[in-house]
């Protein structure tokens, strides 16, 4: 037996009302009348398939809000991403990885901006691994698509929140962390077919349309894995 408040929430407006004009005609308690009517919309399905659906159902548009509002943060941060006093040729990027749980599935994000301000937008799923790993691919990933660029940028300006991968990719490669090392060995060689390459440590705070693209990435890619409750449609309604 569902609680009243479980089976509140996932009844549509139209449901609730004729559950309280049952309750009114009839000496139904209010979670009776809900019940049955909410038993009427399932037809041949059972009331829990019929719940669990419309659970499914609202998850899906809380998520879907939620992308649109990050959507939008991310639009925001990147038309506030350029720096007052623009080098006239730099090219700027910004990268970010994430991994949900850590280790676990990887998203990188990441930002290319020309300098008369037309911008690549990168989000995508890249394995599994760490937080380290995924923001050396998201770094990775911006180095490539700098490269792709005809002509190439004489000049880019990279920014990251990660403070350990930035470090790690300037250091000497016989002193990379040795889990990182394939990774740092990968970035450099990218970055040794730019012409001048500089790195810029941001806090997170500044990095959030990367943070979001990245973020975003996982979602996807987790919505896209669902499965859907079969034997009952989440649009399933009673009819008056």
């Amino acid at each position: 037996m569902f609680e009243f408040d479980e089976l509140f929430q996932i009844a549509y407006k139209r449901e609730r009302a004729i559950s309280r004009r049952l309750t009114k005609l009839t000496a139904l308690s209010a979670h009776a009348a809900l019940t049955q009517t909410l038993e009427k919309a399932a037809g041949a399905a059972s009331l829990a398939d019929l719940v669990n659906a419309r659970r499914l159902e609202k998850a899906a548009a809380l998520r879907a809000a939620q992308r649109r509002r990050e959507d939008r943060e991310a639009a925001r941060a990147a038309r506030n991403l350029k720096p007052s006093n623009r080098d006239a040729i730099a090219w700027h990027a910004w990268f970010d990885g994430s991994a949900h749980p850590n280790p676990g599935k990887i998203g990188i994000g990441g930002l290319l901006e020309s300098p008369d301000g037309e911008v690549v937008k990168i989000s995508a799923i890249a394995g599994h691994g760490d937080s380290c790993k995924a923001e050396y691919l998201a770094l990775i990933a911006v180095l490539e698509a700098a490269l792709s660029q005809r002509p190439a940028p004489e000049k880019l300006v990279i920014h990251g929140d990660s403070q350990v991968v930035i470090e790690d990719v300037l250091r000497d490669a016989a002193n990379s962390a040795p889990a990182l090392i394939s990774y740092a060995t990968q970035a450099r060689e990218l970055i040794s077919q730019l012409a001048d390459v500089h790195f810029q440590w941001i806090p997170r705070h500044r990095n959030t349309a990367a943070d979001a693209l990245s973020q975003s990435a996982i979602r996807e890619d987790h919505a896209n894995s669902r499965t859907s409750v079969t034997g009952v449609s989440p649009n399933a309604s009673l009819n008056a």
